[in-house]
């Protein structure tokens, strides 16, 4: 694997260190993990494989967004239904790509892995990928609704849906039609404060039967396992949601503070409706500041791999982290 392939696998989380005591560099909510997922992980029975076709699972699903089951495609994580989608859609004959200005890697990477070309600025695409709100900013994506307004007749759109639990402020840009007409991809790991486990579904579009069976013959056996299953049954449960909401209200409380410690630290804060926001520290952060920071406990995400140099994402935290955030940059600044 060379240099630039291992710079575009770049992530949050855990490193050769293990888990930060502090980690601002993953977006996963704060405030959990949700009691009633964390309970329905401990009681899954991993002793058995999981329903092939997870029929009761798909229903679930498709009565939580009120759909029809047949729409909804079960997949092993937001990762892999990328891969396999764009597996889907070059098989289908596509080859043209259109990607967001910033947004996460796996998209790029499929697209070369596939061959595919990027798509004119004026000209049509075969596979357009959207988020909202988007990552590393945390905003709506620019040219979202005039992306999915122009989309050919031929053309797979997906939508990352992966924040938009964790929405602190402000609504969805596409109405209910225009989401019919794209990829809904859903990863409630991440709103559940459980990122640990992997677990994803996709909402297909109105008429999209061909894709649907394309991904279904590209899927692995048992995507998902009985614990991949539990997550996605609790995070349609009523406690889960109302864990969620509850979360919300607290994550906005923390948000306004950790801007305000951004802030007296001397950092430029750019605008985000999400539980995470991108910020320009006052003095670059170096790898030896990197290090230092590291062996403070705070671990936070440089944005240089989504072509934002320069920049930090830091993801929402508890006080007692955002403390810590605040003495060790100052340590480590002087």
């Amino acid at each position: 694997m060379t240099a630039s392939e291992i710079f575009e696998l770049m992530h949050g989380g855990p490193d050769a260190q293990g888990a930060a005591p502090h980690d601002f560099s993953t977006n996963g909510n704060g405030f959990g993990p949700c009691p009633a997922a964390l309970q329905a992980l401990q009681l899954a029975d991993a002793s058995r494989y999981p329903d092939p076709h997870y029929m009761g699972l798909r229903e679930r699903l498709a009565g939580f967004h009120r759909v029809d089951a047949g729409r909804v495609v079960i997949a092993a994580s937001a990762s892999e239904f990328i891969g396999r989608v764009t597996a889907a859609v070059s098989q289908g004959g596509g080859g043209r790509v259109r990607l967001p200005p910033h947004g996460y890697g796996d998209y790029l990477r499929a697209a070369k892995a596939w061959h595919f070309q990027a798509a004119p600025a004026d000209g049509p695409a075969d596979l357009v990928w959207c988020s909202e709100p988007d990552s590393p900013l945390g905003q709506p994506q620019e040219n979202l609704v005039q992306w999915v307004s122009q989309l050919g007749s031929g053309a797979t759109c997906v939508l990352d849906l992966a924040y938009e639990p964790l929405r602190l402020e402000g609504a969805s840009t596409l109405t209910a039609d225009q989401r019919d007409r794209v990829w809904q991809l859903w990863t409630p790991n991440k709103a559940m404060g459980l990122t640990g486990i992997r677990a994803a579904y996709a909402i297909a579009p109105l008429a999209a039967q061909d894709l649907c069976a394309r991904l279904a013959r590209l899927a692995p056996s048992w995507p998902l396992g009985a614990h991949g299953v539990a997550l996605l049954e609790a995070w349609t449960g009523e406690a889960a949601q109302q864990w969620l909401a509850a979360s919300i209200a607290e994550l906005r409380i923390w948000k306004a503070e950790q801007l305000a410690l951004c802030d007296s630290l001397g950092w430029r804060c750019l605008p985000s409706v999400a539980n995470f926001f991108c910020a320009e520290p006052d003095v670059a952060h170096t790898p030896a500041r990197a290090a230092a920071l590291r062996q403070a406990g705070i671990k936070l995400r440089d944005t240089a791999s989504f072509g934002l140099p320069g920049l930090l994402r830091l993801g929402v935290l508890p006080p007692a982290s955002q403390q810590q955030l605040g003495r060790a940059w100052r340590a480590a600044r002087s």
